[in-house]
This record gives structure tokens, C-alpha cells and sequence, in this order.
């Protein structure tokens, strides 16, 4: 479709809009100023290359939006509200900023009904599309430097919850009193917690020893000067990490004729970020495992016994799985409900399965 609606009929005046067209035009109209508040609010909390790019998509909204103002004349009307999802995103800009809000963007962007509607143009339909991959990539950074403590938190909650709530209604299911399984419950909980804690720490340590590993040495740009240049051994290192040989001569050359560079360039602090500091993790690690594993416990340290406790148990580790579910899944950009329904089915499956078990142990026991 042509960007050019000069001869567009609706552009006149001449009454051939519909009713329909108008309320359509004045929401994508006020999803637009929306969206390019929420662009400008992320900017205000940003700097350099990042706030750049945010105003730049808040600008092209601004066009996007004009083109609804065109085409609405005098029915432009007040302004109006976008919808709840751009007004909560606008609510969260403003406060929060980060990257659960970019990752919310993302998948508002991703939702444009643009390149269905003959009222659009092409251009606008596929801005809309890169305008999504854009802030994908700005998701990225912040999901890269959030994923090593953040990974370890998520993973820590979720197996508290689900490993101390099968733990709890395992025992009770097989005939233990209330003060057994309360002292299984925290014992369960420290026990874990330690565990994912001594886990993680070596995991992530491991890591980043792993990226030391592959960092080149910064003493050895100062053995270039001395090389042979007829040999040219510093074409080898290119070709060791993937170079071409006609590539790797080519720039082995060009690294030759500008001595004091590095041979190869040191990897971003991102690198490192990604993983996280071990202490970070494990500390992280442990502090949501024993907060996710208390959860189950709670009935039982309040004096419930009995299936009073176990329905009680089995009810605040739902919400508790919910929540992590959802915010799983705005940060990873796909739906929030998926992720909250699946993290539940599998936390409550798990747990239900002990549950049997414990009953038919109970029961051989007994």
C-alpha cells in the first residue's frame, strides 16, 4: 500500500468514514501517544546509545500517531486513553523503568494489528515489526546483565516451593504428626537451601573461570613489535579462534603495520555480567530457596495440623508458583500466563504425586 493518501476519500471530509473507522483510528491514535510516553519516560532513565534509540522510537510513534491525526480531521476528537495494556505499561515506565518493561514492550510491539488494516501503511506495519526487534535487543542487555543472580533466584524460589511442598505433604500424607513434619519442613529448608547455594557458587565460578580462560593475555600484544614479519605467526592466533587463512593473514597484516593494539580484543564486562558473581548466586540461591521452601511450612509453624494445614500449604505455594511463572515470563518476552499456568501445573504435579505416595506408604506402614 502507498504511504501517499492524498486521495484518500477519508482525508476530505466527505462522510465515507464510518463510525467504526473513527473509534478504530482513535484508539490506534491514543495506543501510539501511549507508546511513544512510554519510549520517552524509559529515555529520562537512560544514557548514551540507549537513550538515543528510545527516542528515536518515541519519534517514530509521533509519525505513526500523526498519520491517525490526518486521517481523523475534525473527528480527532479529546484525547483519549490507550488500552489497559499500554496504559499499565505507561504506569510501569514511569516508576520502574528496566527491563521487565522493555521485555512488556516488546511484546506490545509484537501485537500491532498494522499490517492487517487497509488504514495503515506498509511502512507503518513493518516499523512496527523492526521497532519489536529493536527493543528486543535493549531487553537483551538488560536480561544479559540481570541473568546470573536473577537465573539463580527464579531457580531457587521455584525449587523451594516445589521440593519443601512435597517434602510437607509426603510426610503428612503417611501419618506424621504436625511437630514431625514441621521439623522435616525446615530441615528440608536448609538443607536445600545450602545445597542450591554450594550448587551455584561452584557453577558460576566455574563460568567465569572458564571466560578467564579464553581472555587473551594483554601481555602479549607487547610481542608484536618482535615478530618475524616474513613468518607472520600472528595470522596462527586469528585462525586458532576461526579466522580464514586469507582473513586471518589480512588482518594479522593490519595488526602488524599498528603496533601497541591488542592482538585481540579483551571480551565486555557483559561477558562476565551474563553469569554473575559466584557469592551473588549462591547468596541469591540460597536466600529464595529458603524463602520458597518457608511457604509450605507457614500452616504448620501457625498451629495448623491436619488437611486444614495441607489445603493452606497447597494454596500459597500456587500463588507463590504464579507469581514467579509471570515474572518468568515477562522477562524472558513470551506470555506471562503461560508461564504462571505451566509453572503451576508442574510445581502442583510434583507435589501430588508425593502426596500419593505418602498416602500408600502410610497405608504399607501402617
Amino acid at each position: 500500500m502507498s504511504d501517499d493518501r492524498s486521495t484518500d476519500p477519508r482525508l476530505s471530509g466527505n462522510g465515507s468514514r464510518t463510525p467504526a473507522d473513527v473509534k478504530r483510528w482513535r484508539r490506534y491514535l491514543a495506543d501510539e501517544r501511549a507508546e511513544a510516553g512510554v519510549y520517552t519516560d524509559l529515555a529520562s532513565r537512560r544514557t548514551g546509545e540507549e537513550r538515543d534509540i528510545l527516542l528515536a522510537l518515541a519519534d517514530a510513534e509521533q509519525r505513526h500517531a500523526q498519520h491517525w491525526i490526518d486521517l481523523l480531521g475534525d473527528d480527532v476528537g479529546r484525547p483519549q486513553r490507550g488500552d489497559w495494556r499500554s496504559r499499565g505499561l505507561a504506569w510501569l515506565a514511569r516508576r520502574f523503568g528496566g527491563v521487565f518493561v522493555l521485555a512488556l514492550a516488546q511484546r506490545a510491539e509484537g501485537r500491532s494489528e498494522y499490517a492487517a488494516d487497509v488504514d495503515a501503511t506498509d511502512a507503518m506495519a513493518a516499523d512496527e515489526q523492526i521497532h519489536a526487534e529493536v527493543v528486543r535487543g535493549l531487553a537483551t542487555r538488560g536480561r544479559n546483565r540481570l541473568s546470573g543472580t536473577f537465573r539463580a533466584a527464579v531457580f531457587g524460589a521455584n525449587d523451594g516451593l516445589v521440593s519443601n511442598l512435597a517434602l510437607v505433604l509426603g510426610i503428612g500424607a503417611a501419618g506424621a504428626g504436625a511437630a514431625t513434619v514441621l521439623i522435616s519442613g525446615l530441615t528440608g529448608l536448609l538443607a536445600g537451601a545450602l545445597s542450591m547455594a554450594a550448587g551455584e557458587f561452584v557453577s558460576v565460578r566455574s563460568q567465569r573461570e572458564l571466560l578467564d580462560a579464553s581472555t587473551p593475555d594483554p601481555e602479549a600484544s607487547a610481542a608484536v613489535g618482535r615478530l618475524d614479519v616474513d613468518a607472520n605467526e600472528l595470522a596462527l592466533v586469528y585462525r586458532a579462534r576461526g579466522m580464514a587463512p586469507e582473513e586471518a593473514e589480512a588482518h594479522a597484516a593490519e595488526m602488524l603495520a599498528a603496533t601497541g593494539r591488542p592482538i585481540v580484543p579483551a571480551g565486555t564486562d557483559d561477558d562476565h555480567e551474563t553469569h554473575g558473581t559466584a557469592w551473588g548466586a549462591a547468596w541469591s540461591s540460597f536466600c529464595f530457596f529458603a524463602s520458597g521452601a518457608l511457604i509450605p511450612v507457614l500452616p504448620y509453624l501457625f498451629g495448623m495440623t491436619g488437611i486444614a494445614a495441607v489445603l493452606t500449604a497447597t494454596g500459597l505455594v500456587s500463588v507463590a508458583l504464579i507469581l514467579t511463572g509471570a515474572t518468568t515470563g515477562l522477562l524472558s518476552g513470551t506470555s506471562p500466563v503461560t508461564r504462571a499456568l505451566r509453572q503451576l501445573a508442574i510445581g502442583l504435579g510434583a507435589a501430588a504425586v508425593t502426596y500419593g505416595l505418602g498416602l500408600v506408604f502410610g497405608v504399607t506402614v501402617g
